[in-house]
């Protein structure tokens, strides 16, 4: 079967999704939006105590930190990776509060010109912390300006051109760089090297995000019952900023057509409006299971030929839509495509192919 292009009875049956599930417009994507940015600084911990969840990851920063201040000394570079909405911007925050500092935050993207770094590296004290967010799309001629400065603490500027070049060395302050990205095998070989802490961060488990929305309905001034942070938290999937999101439209609900109160029920009716189901799934995530378990028979099926079926494009299927279905083990990646499995067929009420079950009773 091809990868890009799907048999004719695929195409004959192609399943349109409406606007409410564009990626850019689903609720369960743990992309950041505005309002959250804005909510961000007043849902953040403000201590390394207050933080659930990494515990080997902020067990060891708080030993790095302590050991650093104790002998006067910067923080070494940290580099965090791991999927979004795990709390990178997070853990940059409290480094620098923990630090007696305020954080530099910027982002690789915003980043496009050697001089947007140069100014931002000589105007840093010393021990500033500097977080960078997608430092992965930093462009090469600003990451060639980022190595000496975090070796050597300097900048090189190249004055002039040909046989009147000159080289000219800015000292910078000693600073400490936190760097922050989703696809760590983005990253050049030369710049992970420069990074001394290196730790990925990983999903989180219901109960930790329901610690997540029981302290983020309190700073909120939400009334929930623990069944309720609970329900929320079940459908989070392993993300906080997603538990935040899920929290606030249940809290619109619960104003609007309960008490104001958050309980299992409001907040099972509240998600099923949303459309998202026990597992944390929505529309989109059940549409791509179903894709593969109803037309292609199982699979194995090329990401192309389920993008062209869905009339979504590959980019978002397999960023936005794959990692939490691989992690739960609905699909699974082969030579050969995609497929869902067992685990899919029973979340979807739907009967296995019959050379699929001889399948899975062979396994």
């Amino acid at each position: 079967m091809s990868d890009e292009t799907p048999p004719p009875s695929a195409r004959k049956r192609r399943i349109v999704l409406g606007p409410q599930d564009a990626a850019a417009e689903r609720i369960v994507v743990p992309e950041e939006t505005p309002e959250e940015e804005a909510l961000g600084a007043t849902l953040r911990p403000r201590s390394f105590d207050e933080y659930v969840g990494q515990l080997a990851v902020v067990d060891n920063l708080k030993i790095a930190i302590d050991a650093a201040k104790r002998r006067g000394e910067s923080l070494e570079h940290v580099l965090f990776y791991g999927p979004p909405g795990l709390g990178k911007t997070t853990l940059a925050t409290l480094i620098a509060r923990d630090m007696g500092r305020s954080p530099r935050l910027t982002s690789g993207p915003t980043l496009d010109k050697p001089k947007d770094l140069v100014g931002i590296l000589t105007s840093l004290a010393a021990g500033d912390v500097l977080f960078i967010d997608e430092i992965h799309r930093l462009g090469g001629v600003v990451e060639e300006f980022l190595y000496p400065a975090m070796e050597d603490f300097r900048v090189d500027i190249v004055m002039d051109s040909g046989a009147y070049a000159k080289t000219y060395k800015i000292p910078v302050e000693r600073f400490t760089l936190v760097g922050a990205t989703t696809r760590a095998g983005m990253l050049s070989a030369p710049l992970r090297e420069r990074f001394g802490l290196v730790y990925h961060l990983d999903y989180y488990s219901d109960d930790e995000l329901q610690q997540i929305v029981t302290r983020s309905a309190g700073v909120l001034e939400i009334p929930i019952e623990p069944e309720g942070a609970a329900t929320i938290a079940r459908r989070s999937r392993g993300t906080p900023r997603i538990a935040n999101r899920l929290l606030r439209r249940v809290r619109d609900y619960a104003e609007v057509r309960a008490d104001g109160r958050i309980t299992r029920d409001v907040a099972d009716e509240a998600l099923r409006r949303e459309g998202v189901d026990a597992r944390g799934l929505d529309r989109l995530d059940r549409a791509f299971l179903r894709t593969i378990a109803d037309q292609y028979r199982g699979g194995p099926v090329g990401i192309g030929a389920i993008a062209a079926t869905l009339t979504e494009d590959t980019e978002t299927l397999e960023d936005v839509v794959e990692p939490f279905l691989l992690k739960i083990g609905f699909v699974v990646r082969t030579a050969s495509g995609r497929k869902v499995t067992a685990l899919a067929y029973e979340h979807l009420a739907m009967p296995m192919p019959s050379e699929f079950a001889a399948q899975q009773r062979l396994l």
